[in-house]
């Protein structure tokens, strides 16, 4: 099983996305990535929004917990936390640091999240500001990720 952590950053209805090939084929999605061995999830979170987007943050609340399940035996869970930006530049990222190119690190509209490929679900989600916050949602595919 692997588990991975993702950060939202909403500021001024606005929300943290990096411009970057997922395995859903969309190409934004949110910043985040694998817990490293013998890391905790506040460090993981700390560290793969540095490298991701520029950005230094606090974690803050546990927003959902959901699988991916891809095949061939894989089973990732997906742990999502609220984070508040504390310094560092948005885009200062270095190269290399990500399996998968990041070509842009922006605030978009969250208005705009349906016509990146973000489901309703999650729209929703995001602009209600994640009512129920830290509880299972089941498949990723079922909050629209």
């Amino acid at each position: 099983m692997l588990v991975r952590v993702t950060g939202v950053v909403i500021e001024d209805d606005r929300i943290l996305l990096l411009d970057q090939d997922t395995d859903t084929g969309r190409t934004w999605s949110l910043p985040g990535g694998k817990v490293e061995e013998g890391e905790s999830l506040a460090a993981a979170l700390v560290r793969e929004m540095r490298e991701e987007t520029g950005l230094e943050v606090e974690p803050g609340r546990l927003l959902y917990v959901c699988d991916h399940l891809p095949g061939s035996g894989t089973h990732v869970v997906h742990l999502t936390f609220e984070a508040r930006v504390v310094g560092g530049t948005a885009g200062d990222v270095a190269a290399g640091l990500d399996t998968r190119p990041i070509r842009a690190v922006e605030f978009v509209k969250l208005a705009d999240l349906p016509s990146l490929g973000f489901g309703e679900r999650f729209a929703e989600l995001a602009m209600s500001g994640f009512p129920g916050a830290g509880g299972y949602m089941g498949a990723k595919a079922s909050i629209g990720l």
